[in-house]
């Protein structure tokens, strides 16, 4: 089968759907990717080929991650421009390269228009935290705890009634698309999911209770063979106990964050080391205390080796935190992490601080906890282990393999007349 991948161009994104696609190639299959003009250079070389459309925006705005309500809107703006520019030219790329089944990022609606208006199987993959609907679940972009009281479950209704006044940009951008394709208009992200089910990176025992009626296969993270597994380019101090810090990919330019992990690592005599992912100058990093500060690191080698992770609450990050069994101290900033920071809380794995005046005073009482109570290290190895037999990039392709088939299989059958 040819399976055509819709992504948004956010780089962690990318890489899970990447194993994807390296994975649906072990077995057999082809894939092409459909990203939005400019940002088909987040996809590295692979069993694969990669198709751009639309005019979309470019990888760098679209992946700034920013805050406060203008942010929020001017990120929900890019947002609605690449939905209708992937919604507008996907189709004839997706036609012209024969493709027989779509795997589409939730994040990326699109997807799911394209699916109808081609008539294609079509399965959901979940790279953040899953949106698929339930009354219980608070919207991702918040720290909300889990409660399916009623007080609970009208909080829930609250947020979402907000939420989709802040996306109601994107969801005039789904309608107009949609209506331009021919399509009925149903409404925002959500109504737009895959009816044949969703591939979740998130394992059920890192996320809150869900309740939907959705399919939800939750296969663990999406990693390609070796990813993040490079050696070392340091040697970890044998006395002193190390933490890694990363903001990940969209977030690294936060240099005051840095600094105030750094000194309250210093003050208590902890090894540091710092991946800002490319988004500081060497001026910059060249202020921060740290015995390693650089641009990327092998962050599942470095995870193996630390006493623990200090993070923006990016899913892949906070993943691979629990995968190596690593108590994860979190700072969300935007997208999904407030809910993936309040999924580390509510499996003990981890604590949450807020961003703003964030000090040294308060990472350093964090630190303490997570490195002097036991019971953080044995619930993230808990999730670590249920991980680890979760399957991954490979279960999530002979899933998407299985739906697919089964939905052609029964498309072909022929029907039979009714007697008369």
């Amino acid at each position: 089968m040819h399976f055509g991948l819709v992504c948004p161009p956010f780089p962690s994104h990318a890489r899970a759907f990447e194993a994807l696609a390296t994975a649906l190639a072990e077995r057999g299959h082809r894939a092409t990717f459909v990203m939005n003009a400019g940002a088909g250079g987040l996809v590295r070389p692979g069993p694969w080929s990669v198709r751009e459309v639309g005019l979309g925006s470019p990888a760098r705005t679209a992946g700034a991650g920013s805050t406060g309500l203008f942010g929020i809107l001017r990120t929900v703006a890019d947002a609605a421009r690449r939905t209708e520019g992937l919604a507008a030219g996907g189709g004839a790329v997706l036609a012209a390269a024969g493709v027989d089944a779509l795997l589409g990022d939730q994040m990326e609606p699109a997807s799911g228009l394209l699916a109808a208006h081609l008539g294609l199987p079509f399965v959901s993959v979940a790279s953040a935290l899953p949106i698929d609907p339930d009354p219980a679940t608070p919207p991702p972009f918040l720290d909300w705890p889990f409660d399916d009281s009623a007080e609970g479950l009208r909080r829930n209704r609250g947020g979402r009634r907000v939420a989709g006044l802040l996306l109601r940009r994107q969801a005039e951008a789904i309608r107009r698309s949609a209506l331009s394709l021919g399509l009925p208009p149903r409404g925002g992200m959500e109504d737009w999911l895959a009816p044949l089910g969703t591939l979740s990176q998130t394992p059920p025992e890192f996320d809150f209770p869900y309740a939907g009626r959705r399919r939800i296969l939750r296969v663990g993270p999406l990693r390609a063979p070796g990813e993040g597994e490079a050696p070392l380019p340091f040697r970890p101090d044998p006395v002193r106990p190390l933490v890694f810090a990363s903001l990940g990919t969209l977030q690294g330019h936060r240099l005051g964050l840095f600094r105030a992990v750094a000194r309250a690592c210093r003050r208590l005599g902890l090894d540091l080391a710092v991946a800002h992912c490319g988004r500081l100058s060497a001026a910059e990093a060249a202020t921060i205390d740290a015995r390693v500060v650089t641009d990327f690191l092998p962050q599942r080698a470095m995870l193996r080796v630390a006493a623990a992770c200090v993070t923006h609450a990016g899913l892949n990050t906070v993943l691979d935190a629990m995968e190596a069994g690593v108590p994860t101290l979190a700072i969300p900033i935007a997208y999904d992490q407030p809910g993936v920071a309040a999924r580390l809380v509510h499996h003990g794995a981890g604590l949450r601080l807020a961003r703003r005046r964030l000090a040294p005073d308060a990472v350093e009482a964090a630190l303490e906890r997570l490195l002097g109570e036991p019971r953080f290290r044995e619930r993230a190895g808990a999730i670590g282990a249920a991980i680890g037999r979760a399957g991954g990039a490979r279960r999530a392709a002979e899933a998407a393999e299985a739906w697919v088939a089964e939905t052609l299989h029964a498309r072909s059958r022929p029907c039979m007349a009714e007697p008369a």
